[in-house]
């Protein structure tokens, strides 16, 4: 399979794909003529890593997932780990977002917003 139908098949641009094979996430074979020539396995690792960073997962995360996946003794405690990892990270990410949220609204409220140039969204700006 080529990677104009491999694209078609994850949803991934052809770009990421390449991307993804010179970071050693997929490695397809060869044709004689230099091609790329992807395997049903290829297609399913991509389809993974597409959901994956869909998800929010770093390149790592998704490399050690993946590893988690084909390996068919693993623990399922290593992949929660992971996910539970990324998960608080996420939150963290929501809290810093609703601060960022909160005051920037207070100053938005402070402002006139009129003709004068006293501007709380400025003054708290300039704060060193």
């Amino acid at each position: 399979m080529n990677i104009g139908e491999v694209s078609g098949k994850t949803g991934l641009p052809a770009k990421t794909i390449r991307y993804y094979e010179d970071i050693g996430l997929v490695l397809p074979q060869r044709d004689p003529n230099g091609y790329r020539s992807f395997r049903d396995t290829d297609v399913h690792k991509l389809a993974f890593l597409g959901r994956s960073r869909a998800l929010g997962f770093t390149i790592e995360d998704c490399r050690n997932l993946l590893a988690l996946w084909d390996d068919q003794d693993r623990a399922s405690a290593d992949v929660r780990a992971i996910a539970t990892e990324h998960l608080a990270r996420i939150e963290q990410k929501i809290t810093d977002l609703e601060d960022i949220r909160d005051t920037l609204s207070h100053l938005v409220r402070e402002c006139a917003g009129d003709q004068r140039p006293n501007c709380p969204i400025l003054k708290k700006l300039e704060e060193l």
